[in-house]
């Protein structure tokens, strides 16, 4: 057992329930203090005996269709895709029953070809949700752009670099914290030296009806709007001209329709936060000496974590790997609960957590 010394969190249910069995006769069970409990079994059966309502969020990445196997088995290695999406339809019920009402599940799927075929497999799974869970919301498909994908070209398809992660709320009322997600990349801080900026709107005024002066006029406020972006006073712009652009708000009257008829453009500045995406833009991770084949990405997890659930909240993981999951909760100040098949993976993951630890120990 590992105290946590570094945080003041307090997940008691995590010591207080009991640990449940799974009929092998042989558990692992890691108790990280009043943190984090991670136990070696099959989520399948294990997530059955939780009650309901336990957690604030559920975010996994269950192993794909034919990518790895496990000895003691699991899921994965079915014999066709429709299989496959039965056995996760299934724990995916049990993480729906023991997610609280306010709370959310994201369920990170991978794709597959078959003799160069896309099988759509996320994409099937996520109808299958709609159809066997009618109740839930799906919130969104968030879409992990990969900056380092695997580095194989192949000759009659391009590099497959993202994968859908999705987002289900069991009510409206589900937990949203927007501003915590991808927090570091809200304001504009520093001057932005792309000399594109704004380039081909002169190309657009050239081509307009406009007169002469209002030619004249137009390309000097954009050169004025395009400096204060360079020189990081804005965000960005946008430029409307009359005949080349639609009419702003769907032709609705105000300020910027009267400059349109006035002086036949109007620019707009983009001022303070940006705007949150559906798009996560995260290396694939690795750790030397891992045996894991797809590791979930730490930074990346850690942004679904404080967007989904409340500081103090509590964590499920039923495929928890290596332990990512468990390391963006500490990060967050969350509390972890975590299942996998592989012996070696949670051994794995205690080493990483156990890590983190003695790090935030020195700090």
């Amino acid at each position: 057992m590992h105290r946590n010394r570094a945080s003041s969190m307090r997940c008691g249910i995590l010591i207080s329930s009991p640990i449940p069995k799974d009929g092998r006769g042989h558990l692992m069970v890691f108790i990280d203090g009043d943190v984090g409990r991670l136990v070696v079994g099959d989520s399948d059966r294990l997530l059955q005996q939780y009650p309901e309502g336990m957690f604030d969020l559920v975010i996994t990445s269950p192993p794909y269709y034919r990518q790895r196997s496990y000895e003691a088995g699991g899921i994965g290695n079915e014999g066709s895709v429709e299989e496959y999406i039965s056995d996760l339809m299934r724990i995916f019920s049990q993480c729906v029953r023991v997610t609280k009402r306010t709370g959310s599940i994201v369920f990170n799927i991978g794709d597959k070809h078959d003799n160069g075929d896309l099988m759509l497999v996320p994409y099937r799974f996520a109808l299958a949700v709609k159809e066997e869970h009618p109740e839930l919301i799906l919130v969104n498909d968030i879409t992990w752009v990969k900056t380092n994908p695997t580095p194989r070209q192949f000759g009659r398809r391009l590099v497959s670099s993202t994968e859908p992660f999705f987002h289900w709320a069991r009510t409206k009322d589900y937990h949203y914290d927007r501003d915590a997600f991808l927090a570091g990349d809200d304001e504009v801080s520093e001057p932005n030296p792309d000399t594109r900026i704004g380039s081909g709107y002169f190309t657009q005024i050239e081509s307009s009806d406009l007169t002469d002066d209002q030619k004249s006029l137009a390309r000097t406020e954009l050169s004025e709007a395009i400096e204060k972006v360079r020189r990081g006073e804005a965000t960005g712009l946008r430029m409307k001209i009359r005949g080349v652009h639609s009419e702003p708000f769907g032709g609705q009257g105000g300020g910027r329709m009267i400059q349109l008829e006035r002086k036949g453009f109007t620019i707009i500045l983009l001022h303070g936060k940006r705007m949150k995406r559906d798009v996560i833009v995260s290396p694939v991770e690795t750790v030397p000496g891992s045996k894991h084949p797809a590791m979930f990405p730490v930074g990346l997890v850690e942004q679904v974590v404080r967007l989904l659930s409340p500081e103090g909240g509590l964590v499920l993981d039923p495929f928890m790997g290596s332990g990512s999951t468990a390391l963006a909760c500490l990060r967050s100040k969350r509390c972890y609960h975590g299942v996998d098949i592989s012996e070696e993976y949670i051994k794995e993951a205690i080493e990483r957590i156990m890590a983190w630890h003695e790090e935030n120990d020195r700090r």
